[in-house]
This record gives C-alpha cells, sequence and structure tokens, in this order.
C-alpha cells in the first residue's frame, strides 16, 4: 500500500484511565516503580560496586535533573549499606607550623575531639596557675632562689677572708668592687703607700691583684650559675606543670586511645604546654591579645590548641554529596585570610572542606557542564582522581605566581565514586578529545530518553505519577487527569507508542495542574485542568508562532491553502526554540531551463543551508537521473528555493516536498495547494520518515483552520511516521469530520497522484511510461530537452565548420 488516507484512531492513541487500577491517586500507597532503565540502573550499580580505581560513572540522559533523580535512589540505597565515612580535621603541627596535620577519626568522633581538647584548654587555664600558686611550688622555688643567693654569697665572703688574711679590704662602689690594702684596721692613704718601701708596695699590688683575678673569676661564674638556676626552675616549672596537667591529657588518651594519630597530636599538645607553661599564668588584656594575633599569624596564644573539624559524618551511611557549584575552592577547599590592622593572615582554623572533602568516603555527584565551565577544575579534579589525596592549595599557588608564605596542609587520602551527571555530547567530546577522561570514568550509564508503552507500562508510569504527586505534596489526581499527563508524555517523546522518560517535564506539569485545579476550586486535579495547564504552557512560549502566523494571514508571508500552481508545493518544516517547538509552513518553488543537468540549491549557494540539506538535494538529481535519464543526458539545470526564508535551513525533510515542485515544473502539471508535504527521499523514490511531524501537521492546520476549513486541505507524511502520531484534539476533530486530510505515502509516485489528481505511471518492460503520466511527461520534457541541447551543439559545429 502506497498511499492511505488515515482514520482518527491513527492520530490520536490516548490512553485508557479504568485501566490505571485507580480512581484518584491518593489510592496509590508504595512508593514510584522505576521501570524503563534496568540496563542503566544495573550499570550504575556494577559502578558503584567496583572499587577498582577508575571505575568513576558518567551518566548520560536527555535532561540533567532526570539523570540526577533516576542516579540518586541507587546512589543512596548503597550508601546506606555502607559504614559511615570518617571525619577529618586540621590540628596545629608543633613542629612545622606552616604545615598543619590532617586526623582521621571515626565518623562522630571528630567534633567530640574538638570539645574535649577546648575543654582541656580551659581546665589548663585553671589548673596551671593553681600549681603555681600552692605552697609546695612557692616552698620549693624559694629554696632554689636561696641556693643560688647562697651560692653567690659563699663566693664573695670567701674572697673577703681572702683578702682579710692578706691585708686587703674589698668594697662595693657604684662601678662594681675593688680592693684597698689596710694596716691596723685602716686603709692604707695613697700618700702614706707611696713611701712604703718598694718591695712591700709590690708585694700588696700581687695579693690585690690575685684577689682581683679571684673576684673575676667568680663574677664568671655568675651567669653559670644564674643559668643553672634558671634550668633548675624550669625543670621545677615543668616538673609542677606535668604534675599538674598529666590527669588531663591522660584522660583525653584514654578518650581516644584507638585513634593513633591522635595520640600523637595530643603528646605533642603536652610537650608543647610543658615548654609554654608561662602562657596560662600570663594575663593580657583583650587589646593586648588582638595587637598580639595581628603580629604573630593572627591568632591568640592559645588557638595552637584548637581542633578544626573539616568533615563531620554523623549520619548512617557513606554520605551522597552533590556539588551544585563546582568552582574550584567549593570542590577543593579553601584557605581563607582574616583582616586585621590592615593585614591579611590565616592559620589552620581558616581551613574550610571542600565537596570532595564531604563525599570523601562516599559519592559525589558533579554536573558535567558546570565542572567543565569552571577554570581550573577539571583538571585539578583528574589530578585528585589519580593521586587519591586531596590537597588545598589556591589557584594561585597551584599556578606557582604567589609568593608569600601561606599554609601548605597536609593532604588528605580520598576514597571516593564520582558520578558525573552530563548530555551525550559532552560524553562523546570528552571520550573523543580528553585522552585522559577514559582511564577516569570507565563506567557510561546511558539512560533511555523514552520508554517503550504498552497498557502494563501505561499503568506504572500513572503509579509513579501518582507517587510523585504524592511526595510533592500535591493534591489528589484523577485517573483521567493522570491519563491525560500520559497522554502528553507520548506527545513529548514524540511517539504513540514511547513514554518520555523526562520526569521533571512531568513534575512541571503535575504542579501546574494542580494550581489550575485550586483555581478551579476542585478538590481532585482533573483531565480539564491538565489540559489547561498544557495549553498555558504553549500560550507562555508561542509568542513566535502566533507572529509568523499572523504575517502569513496577512499574506505578509505567501502560503496557498487553495488552487493549484505549477512548480510549487507547501513544505513543512519545525522551529525549534529552546523547550518549544512548533510547526511552519514553507513555500518551496522550482524552475526548469535548458542547461547542464545541475540542481541549483539557492540555499546552500547563499550558505543558508545546511549540508544535510544539500545532500537532500544532490539525491534528488540522482533520481531523477536514474529514473527518466537512463540512456541519455540531463540537459536541464533548475533551481530550489525557500520561499521568504531568512534564516538557515537545515535537514532533508523537505526532499521529497522540493521534488515534487521539481516535478511539476518539468511536467508542467500544477500541485494543489490545499495540501502540505514533509518527508525525505532516497534514490529509488521512497518516502522516509522525518521528525516533528506532529509539529508539521499542526502548523499547516492552523493556518487552514485560521483561513476556514473547506474538506480539501490535508497534509501529506511518510507512511513510517504514523506511529509517531499524537495530534492536538482539534486536528482528530477535524479529521473525524472530514473538513481535513492526513495522507501517509511511501513513494514519490503515490505522492504526485494525490498531489496533482494524475496518475503517476509505472514503467513497462521497456522503460517507457503509459501516456499522459506525469512520469512520462517529467520523461518526455527531459528527453526534448536533451534533443535541443544535441540541436544546439550541432548548430555550434556547423558554425565552426563554415
Amino acid at each position: 500500500m502506497s498511499a492511505r488516507a488515515l482514520n482518527p484512531e491513527d492520530l490520536y492513541h490516548p490512553c485508557d484511565p479504568d485501566r490505571l487500577g485507580f480512581s484518584v491517586t491518593s489510592e496509590v500507597t508504595e512508593d514510584g516503580v522505576a521501570f524503563g532503565q534496568a540496563e542503566a540502573l544495573d550499570a550504575a550499580r556494577f559502578g558503584i560496586e567496583m572499587g577498582r580505581p577508575g571505575y568513576n560513572i558518567f551518566a548520560i540522559g536527555s535532561a540533567s535533573r532526570d539523570t540526577h533523580a533516576a542516579m540518586m535512589p541507587v546512589l543512596e540505597g548503597a550508601a546506606s549499606q555502607r559504614p559511615a565515612a570518617g571525619d577529618w580535621c586540621y590540628v596545629h603541627n608543633f613542629q612545622l607550623p606552616s604545615k598543619p596535620k590532617a586526623l582521621s577519626f571515626p565518623a562522630g568522633e571528630g567534633e567530640r575531639f574538638r570539645r574535649a581538647l577546648n575543654q582541656l584548654v580551659e581546665d589548663l587555664k585553671a589548673s596551671i596557675p593553681a600549681a603555681f600558686e600552692s605552697e609546695e611550688y612557692q616552698a620549693r622555688r624559694q629554696l632554689l632562689e636561696q641556693k643560688f643567693q647562697d651560692r653567690q654569697e659563699k663566693a664573695f665572703t670567701e674572697i673577703q677572708e681572702k683578702a682579710k688574711e692578706s691585708g686587703v679590704a674589698m668594697f662595693s662602689t657604684p662601678h662594681g668592687f675593688t680592693f684597698a690594702p689596710v694596716r691596723d684596721g685602716a686603709v692604707i692613704k695613697p700618700d702614706v703607700f707611696a713611701k712604703l718601701p718598694q718591695q712591700e708596695q709590690e708585694e700588696i699590688e700581687r695579693r690585690v691583684s690575685e684577689l682581683q683575678q679571684a673576684l673575676r673569676e667568680q663574677i664568671q661564674q655568675i651567669p653559670i650559675w644564674q643559668r643553672e638556676a634558671r634550668d633548675e626552675l624550669k625543670q621545677l616549672n615543668r616538673e609542677t606543670t606535668l604534675a599538674a596537667v598529666k590527669p588531663l591529657f591522660e584522660e583525653i588518651r584514654r578518650q581516644f586511645d584507638a585513634c593513633r594519630s591522635a595520640l600523637d597530636h595530643v603528646e605533642a599538645m603536652q610537650e608543647d604546654v610543658l615548654d609554654n607553661a608561662d602562657d596560662f599564668l600570663k594575663e593580657e588584656s583583650e587589646a593586648t591579645n588582638l595587637v598580639s594575633g595581628a603580629l604573630f599569624g593572627g591568632e591568640d596564644k592559645f588557638t595552637r590548641y584548637q581542633v578544626n573539624v573539616l568533615v563531620s559524618n554523623e549520619s548512617d551511611g557513606a554520605p551522597v554529596v552533590y556539588a551544585d557549584n563546582p568552582a574550584y575552592a567549593n570542590l577543593f577547599g579553601r584557605l581563607e585570610h582574616r583582616a586585621r590592622f590592615g593585614a591579611l593572615t590565616t592559620d589552620f582554623t581558616l581551613i574550610k572542606a571542600g565537596a570532595l572533602h564531604r563525599a570523601n568516603g562516599g559519592y559525589l555527584i558533579v554536573d558535567a557542564r558546570k565542572i567543565l565551565t569552571q577554570p581550573f577544575a577539571w583538571e585539578a579534579l583528574k589530578r585528585v582522581l589519580q593521586s587519591r589525596e586531596l590537597r588545598i592549595e589556591s589557584i594561585e599557588q597551584m599556578l606557582s605566581v604567589m609568593t608569600t608564605v601561606s599554609l601548605e596542609p597536609e593532604p588528605v587520602p580520598i576514597d571516593l565514586k564520582v558520578v558525573m551527571i552530563g548530555e551525550r555530547r559532552l560524553y562523546y567530546l570528552l571520550s573523543a578529545y580528553d585522552p585522559d577522561f577514559a582511564d577516569f570514568f570507565k563506567v557510561l550509564v546511558d539512560f533511555n530518553d523514552e520508554i517503550d508503552r504498552d497498557a502494563d507500562r501505561d499503568r506504572l508510569y500513572a503509579r509513579s505519577l501518582a507517587a510523585l504527586a504524592q511526595d510533592k505534596k500535591l493534591r489528589p489526581f484523577s485517573a483521567t487527569a493522570i491519563a491525560r499527563v500520559i497522554d502528553q508524555s507520548s506527545r513529548l517523546a514524540g511517539d504513540s507508542t514511547k513514554l518520555s522518560a523526562q520526569i521533571s517535564a512531568m513534575e512541571d506539569l503535575l504542579e501546574e495542574a494542580e494550581l489550575f485545579g485550586l483555581q478551579a476550586g476542585h478538590e481532585v486535579v482533573q483531565a480539564e485542568d491538565v489540559e489547561q495547564a498544557i495549553t498555558a504552557q504553549h500560550r507562555r512560549h508561542d509568542r513566535p508562532r502566533r507572529k509568523i502566523q499572523e504575517h502569513i494571514l496577512r499574506e505578509t508571508l505567501m502560503i496557498d491553502t487553495q488552487g493549484e500552481r505549477v512548480g510549487q508545493v507547501n513544505g513543512l518544516s519545525v522551529l525549534d526554540l529552546g523547550t518549544y517547538a512548533f510547526g511552519r509552513p514553507s513555500r518551496i518553488t522550482a524552475t526548469v531551463r535548458l542547461g547542464s543537468g545541475k540542481v541549483v540549491d539557492i540555499e546552500r549557494e547563499v550558505e543558508l543551508g545546511g549540508p544535510l540539506h544539500s545532500k537532500g538535494v544532490m539525491i534528488l538529481s540522482s533520481f531523477l537521473g536514474a529514473r527518466y535519464a537512463a540512456n541519455f543526458p540531463l540537459a536541464f539545470s533548475a533551481s530550489l528555493v525557500f520561499e521568504q526564508s531568512y534564516g538557515g535551513v537545515e535537514g532533508d525533510s523537505a526532499s521529497s516536498a522540493e521534488l515534487f515542485a521539481l516535478l511539476s515544473a518539468l511536467a508542467q502539471i500544477p500541485i494543489r495547494q490545499c495540501y502540505a508535504v514533509t518527508g525525505s527521499v532516497n534514490q529509488f523514490g521512497e518516502i522516509q520518515a522525518i521528525g516533528g511531524v506532529n509539529e508539521k501537521i499542526e502548523g499547516f492546520f492552523e493556518i487552514c483552520q485560521a483561513r476556514g476549513l473547506t474538506g480539501s486541505q490535508g497534509v501529506l507524511i511518510p507512511e513510517a511516521n504514523v506511529p509517531n502520531l499524537m495530534l492536538h484534539r482539534d486536528v482528530v476533530d477535524a479529521v473525524r469530520a472530514g473538513q481535513f486530510h492526513i495522507h501517509t505515502v511511501t513513494t514519490v509516485d503515490a505522492a504526485m497522484a494525490i498531489l496533482t489528481g494524475v496518475d503517476a505511471g509505472q514503467a513497462g518492460v521497456d522503460g517507457e511510461f503509459p501516456p499522459d503520466t506525469i512520469n512520462a511527461r517529467v520523461s518526455d520534457r527531459l528527453r526534448d530537452l536533451a534533443e535541443k541541447a544535441r540541436g544546439f551543439a550541432h548548430h555550434g559545429e556547423d558554425d565552426g565548420a563554415e
């Protein structure tokens, strides 16, 4: 069957609400049933269970929102079966302050460790001063001080005794100690000393010199004694501090004895407290502490004892984190700064976690398009997956353009599964142009854009919609309303045998239908509310369609819907504007003249035609030559054009219309303008399926309806497109009333017979077509043009001979 007129039942395939198994959605008690994505979900589970490096997941689908919604239950289910991820904290490195240490804890223990150390510091502030104020400490310190004083006094007393035995007195002056000879208990005056015998003077000078040397030796010992005294005092302070803090630190050790890294940090902290006990004894004013903080690293004197809990996981199971803004700092963490007195300072407490930290031990979901548009984020993610450790460094540090001293936090080991969500084009572009991509994302999860439709799947889909409405806390929907949503899902899929997997679009429709039901006072959302929501969606987007229709009705854009014209046909195209698509009829014309057999595609010549459109035009030349001019050369030139087309033309869906216009021009047989056509054609004259068939039919119907339906108007479509039909109700009603017609065709000949009312004609065994048929007239015209071309060639040769 090469052509047939479609019945109303062929144009729309409604869902039967009586077969859905409920009357209102509130009767559905189970959760939504996932179906139609078995292969994709199996691939997702494989990727989740595979623990080897590189088996991260790239999930692709038509809408990232739907892909995300489909992946979340799988990830959350897997996460609930895994142990809770551990906590990560940063602490001060007492050996290398510029390189804070990363500590790992079981889930929830990081926050407990932070609180424990904060309480420890408060306890130290009380216990250490109390220990140093105790009577025991004061007595021991007094003994040390007395020991030093006694040692010093003993040394000077010995020198004084020695001087006395030598007849020399030692005196203390503002400039230090001095010696002078004495006799009879009185100091010898200089004039008396000068009268003494020379030998006696020399003896006295010798004794004074020896005493001075002994004094110098004792004075040189004083710093040594002072240092020894300080060391003894320091040791006393350390012993006193240790006695005060040891029970406190032992308690911390008992609490966290299972964490080796925590015990090491507590040990280092205890040593620092013992070395800096004075910090707990000296009281500083708030202003002094702020100035000190501004000058020395932006921290007060106890900041180094704090704990920066980078990630705390207190919930059950592994984390599932969605990075909604995968900027570099948001993914990999950052080091913040504080401004104090005009200077920017930082410390380990200002280290902030990124999404990778929060997802460590679980799953990270990233939108592929978003991360690829963030500077440096994609390359940094690959480095993390390669090294399996996460370093916090600024972009300036990464690019080595910052020379100021900053912190270098210890890297955190990473063990997580990255799930990227994106469209198919991005996946295949990354596969083709990023040589590292296949090494890191070995698991492809390819979600279907559509689901096979039958009665059983209609029921499952309806129950999923019911569960979705309950999850969104919407009002109940009647079965007829859900059936209308299912019909719209098929329309969105562009196929009456399919259901759209874009659940997000259905969710939007349910929410909008509920609003119209609320405005109408319906306790249960009805089918008319859904219909109104669908109409409202179209009205919000269809201003371009209405403007084009207005131009056609005012005949600014010339489209005939009645009469006959040679070399002219109504073609159908689709304009896709984001999420909204609509059909637009276009006048396609063809002219023929004597020439060299070239079909000129004017759209291509002016660079408005795309490669697929140009391919369709080239097929026309091949078809004409093969069918009509197998034994003689084509000697015509033809021009094809979309009239009043001011934008690009792409696709081959108009190639059949262009062929019909060309055949009409060759045969000089007019085409009925009450018809519009769509479909591509191959070299054998077969009409092939095209896309957007519903929008194309409705685009021409709306023009005919606006001008007045005559009962002769209609559309020719490929037979292969019948399963795609889900037409608007007004089109179906017009066909049922006999006011509009939709014909399917499989061959060029069948289409030309309908368009012209003239039999196309089949070639006989001799290769000739019956007289007065379209094919015969085309063949005769081409043969006539070939004869004329030959005649011109002979005439040219004769002129040359003369």
